[in-house]
């Protein structure tokens, strides 16, 4: 009896530390009930690349393309002029629409590449052929709400299951310590972007897939240190005795799908109270690599801090990270209606060395191959003036820009292009469907395959749409 208790507890500590280093094959993981009992388990891609995780750089309230990655010269000669067959219902402000305006940002040409980037951006112009920028981005609203869910999650409602949760779902994480999906908003009194937890939500996916927000102020997480009075033990005995109680729940009433990933959420918080304070902790980097990313300049240490926690994240084996540039809308955004000079200023000054940093630290790591960086908004500006004592620019749905880099991503490409005046996309469209299905199959997902059966059907990020944009793929 001794001998073969033995052996069979050697065997089951054999297949859990295979299954830790990701050895066990996919047969015998299911055997084991790994796949079962750990809905965040690493799970095989569809087919095998190099992205295997993501850092979507969002920059909230909808960047000008034509001031900072899309230069129109048409644009500059034809400044102070009408728009023929304008429609003034395109952006939110009706009654304000002015005349054509001249980007009030100098261009230049950087790289090998020869990549036209405004003067916002001197640092991040350094790293364009890192970059594959897709110029023919659109979406379905002018109105920052809907148009946040439409890039979020492909959908302009609320209630839809966003990126980071289908890629969590599909891939799992690589780190059962840490939270799989981490986000994190502008620290700077902003408040969260319109929609707030909706864009980082699960929707009707199991709740262990939705990100875990940082708190910009104080503990990133609420009790992420153990309570005051209670041991290791005793904290031990009361989940195992919650873990036992929801699983009788969940014996009585299988369909009760979401106590599996509610016990599974209370293990995880107890893992992150020992691994989460060391992952979290920027000062214990070492002083090159904050001046790096600027963490000793007042203007950017909030974001570069963000930036740094990112790539410290992603090297302890999160799957995705997703940073927000910019709070509720106008000047708390790059929602630029009013002096966009002094909007797009100051949002591009906090943010455009921590991401070049991040971008160089990433490569130096070796992380750059297997990570891909995302930098977005949900819409575009119009290349017309808002009228105002310092002019802006209104919302655009027509045409945005995106760049995306590391994660095999070629770099130094240009993809798509506006029209002359960068106000609609004219060449290679894509659509937010599009982008959605580009970034899966860069993690190795069909986005076609990826389902989840809902309300009597499967569904998926790119709903019934979205095409990959292979000449971006190396």
């Amino acid at each position: 009896m001794l001998k073969r208790a033995g052996g069979g507890l050697g065997w089951l500590a054999l297949a859990g530390l295979l299954n830790d280093e990701k050895l066990l094959l996919p047969s015998a993981r299911a055997a084991s009930g790994a796949e079962i009992s750990n809905p965040l388990a690493p799970k095989h891609p569809h087919f095998s690349t190099k992205a295997k995780s993501v850092i979507w750089l969002f920059m909230n309230g909808g960047p000008s393309q034509v001031d900072t990655w899309d230069y129109k010269p048409e644009l500059q000669k034809r400044d102070g002029k009408e728009l023929p067959g304008f429609d003034k219902n395109t952006g939110f402000f009706t009654d304000a629409v002015g005349p054509l305006m001249k980007s009030p940002f100098e261009f230049a040409q950087h790289g090998q590449s020869g990549a036209w980037v405004s003067d916002l951006f001197p640092n991040m112009a350094r790293h364009v052929d890192k970059m594959a920028f897709i110029h023919s981005c659109h979406t379905e609203s002018n109105n920052h709400s809907p148009a946040l869910f439409m890039i979020n999650t492909g959908m302009t409602r609320m209630g839809f299951p966003c990126v980071g949760s289908w890629v969590t779902y599909g891939l799992g994480t690589e780190n059962q310590n840490l939270p799989s999906f981490v986000v994190m908003s502008d620290p700077l009194d902003r408040g969260l972007p319109k929609g707030h937890s909706q864009n980082w939500g699960a929707g009707f996916l199991p709740g262990i897939y939705q990100g875990t927000w940082l708190r910009p102020k104080g503990d990133p997480i609420e009790n992420l240190h153990p309570p005051s009075g209670m041991s290791s033990t005793e904290q031990r005995a009361q989940l195992d005795l919650l873990a036992r109680l929801n699983r009788h729940h969940v014996a009585q009433a299988a369909a009760e799908r979401e106590f599996n990933a509610r016990i599974e959420s209370f293990e995880l918080a107890y893992r992150m109270q020992t691994a989460a304070p060391e992952a979290f902790d920027v000062q214990r980097e070492p002083e090159h690599i904050k001046q790096l990313y600027g963490l000793d300049d007042k203007r950017c240490a909030h974001f570069a801090a963000q930036c740094l926690t990112a790539r410290r994240m992603i090297e302890r084996g999160v799957r995705f990270v997703q940073i927000y540039s910019g709070g509720m809308e106008n000047e708390r955004s790059w929602d630029g209606h009013a002096d966009i000079v002094k909007n797009h200023r100051g949002f591009a000054g906090e943010t455009d060395q921590p991401i070049a940093a991040l971008l160089a630290d990433l490569e130096q790591r070796g992380l750059l191959d297997s990570t891909l960086v995302v930098w977005a908004g949900e819409f575009g500006r119009l290349p017309v003036s808002q009228k105002g004592e310092k002019p802006g620019r209104d919302h655009n749905p027509h045409a945005f820009t995106v760049w995306l880099a590391g994660g095999g991503v070629k770099g130094g490409v240009h993809y798509g292009q506006t029209d002359e005046l960068g106000h609609k996309a004219a060449a290679d469209k894509v659509s937010v469907n599009d982008l959605h299905a580009t970034i899966l199959h860069l993690l190795g997902l069909n986005h076609e395959k990826l389902t989840y059966f809902h309300n009597g059907r499967n569904f998926r990020l790119t709903d019934v749409a979205g095409e990959v944009v292979q000449k971006i793929i190396a």
